[in-house]
């Protein structure tokens, strides 16, 4: 007579998600030390910021409009608005609205592919308000999914540029909402499974001319992560070895061995190194507007006969290559183009979220002026960027048909991308995006409330303050 199979036989262990599930139970808002808590409350004011600051833009409209044919009102905000749709949908309204003003933070590491680590932060608080969770269970969980996208950044070679650094933001969503939902191991393993597998995002969104879909990638990514763990929480299982096995992320999307290293625990949390962004265009193209800013406004534009832009080589790579980078036909090209952001630093004095308006993108002045740029590798501007601490170098050069020349300098000692902002610096930036729709009452009072969010007994209470009238 044949003997009754077991209902679970034993499997292997893929070895990433079972770190990443021990890692996320294990954490405690007691093992921060004080200076990340800051900086978590820091990120958090930054972030919903620039949300406030990209509300008003074509896609964050178009998402709110998906949004508000789900009606949820156990689910969670759209942030700006009195709506409150499923989580998952919070997710990526409030996420690609974030994104889009290209004010939210950074990540720039020797050898880490880099991106926006703050692309996890509305789609955790998203998770956050579902639950009604307390303040600090929210910084911990925020600071959990910033750990999980820098660990995976610092790892990715990413041979071939195919793949897309949102998918970061996938996994640290996934495994912050699943600790917020207090999964048990199991569940939460299957949660990362379900983040992991079906849901990788192609670097296409970031090549070549830019659509709308630059920012709302972001929103895709942190809808997928809530919507995996809510999944799990439901009971669905997921791939089996999602990073390990023979289908799975190693081999087909690192296309190589992934060892992360996880902070805490004596090691500092990587939330600390992720940069604070001052100017509303792509990270790597704002050493350039620093330096074109100390030669700004620039009245006499006939007179200029060429531009030098010497920049790393990650900068030359990534926003100073390409016809696009020359020919800008959106919003979202523009904002990764070196020609585009000095030429109109030169003609303007710096450059703001209004820089990117069809009255400046269709401009002939600034258009002649951009086909005068030339962005070149400056070796030793490279050698600085790959080593810690990191440097943005940048040196604008423009001669004259006089044969005048005009030079303006950043990075390192003066004008430094990676220098630490103070308190009054993040609530300027907060201010700057926020008083025109908020107005100047509300934004104290949302400083006041954020700069005490570890005494909040239920973030479900930081929403409403960020109504639009």
């Amino acid at each position: 007579m044949n003997k009754p199979v077991e209902k679970m036989l034993a499997r292997a262990v893929d070895g990433i998600q079972l770190k990443l599930t021990e890692y996320a139970q294990k954490l405690r808002y007691e093992d921060l030390p004080a200076e990340t808590v800051h900086t978590a409350k820091v990120r958090v004011i930054d972030t919903l910021g620039s949300l406030i600051g990209g509300f008003f833009a074509d896609p964050c409209r178009i998402a709110r409009d998906v949004a508000a044919a789900m009606p949820n009102d156990n689910g969670a905000t759209v942030i700006g608005t009195r709506m409150k749709t499923t989580p998952e949908m919070a997710a990526y309204v409030n996420a690609a609205t974030a994104r889009y003003v290209e004010m939210n933070d950074i990540y720039h590491w020797p050898g880490a592919f880099g991106g926006h680590p703050s692309d996890v932060l509305t789609p955790t608080l998203a998770a956050a308000e579902h639950v009604k969770t307390n303040g600090r269970d929210f910084i911990t969980a925020v600071v959990l999914a910033y750990e999980v996208y820098q660990s995976f950044s610092d790892v990715f070679k990413n041979v071939g540029m195919g793949f897309d650094h949102t998918n970061f933001c996938t996994l640290g969503s996934a495994v912050a909402s699943g600790r917020l939902f207090d999964l048990p191991a199991d569940q939460l393993s299957q949660c990362i499974s379900m983040a992991a597998v079906p849901n990788v995002i192609l670097r296409q969104v970031r090549m070549g001319h830019y659509s709308m879909y630059k920012a709302v990638a972001s929103g895709h990514a942190g809808r997928a992560g809530v919507f995996a763990a809510i999944l799990a929480r439901a009971g669905m299982e997921g791939p089996h070895l999602p990073f390990e096995g023979k289908g799975g992320w190693c081999d087909h999307v690192a296309r190589d061995k992934i060892d992360i290293a996880l902070g805490g625990y004596g090691a500092p949390f990587k939330i600390e190194h992720s940069l604070i962004k001052p100017r509303a265009c792509c990270g790597t193209t704002i050493s350039s507007v620093l330096a074109a800013e100390h030669i700004a406004p620039f009245r006499d534009l006939d007179a200029v006969e060429k531009i030098t832009v010497e920049v790393y080589k990650k900068a030359k790579e990534r926003v100073g290559t390409g016809e696009h980078r020359w020919n800008p036909d959106t919003r979202e090209t523009a904002d990764y183009s070196i020609p585009y952001v000095v030429a109109a630093t030169l003609m303007d004095g710096t450059v703001t979220p209004r820089s990117f308006n069809d009255q400046h993108l269709w401009n002939p002045a600034l258009r002649a002026l951009i086909h005068k740029i030339e962005v070149v590798e400056n070796e030793e501007f490279t050698r600085a960027y790959i080593k810690l601490p990191v440097e943005h170098h940048t040196r604008v050069t423009v001669t004259l048909a006089n044969g005048e020349k005009l030079v303006g300098k950043a990075g390192g000692a003066k004008d430094e991308l990676s220098a630490p902002k103070t308190d009054q610096e993040i609530e300027d930036k907060f201010r700057m995006l926020c008083e025109e729709p908020l107005g100047v009452k509300q934004c104290n009072a949302l400083l006041a409330q954020l700069w005490k969010l570890d005494e909040m007994k239920d973030v479900s209470a930081i929403p409403p303050g960020f109504v639009i009238a």
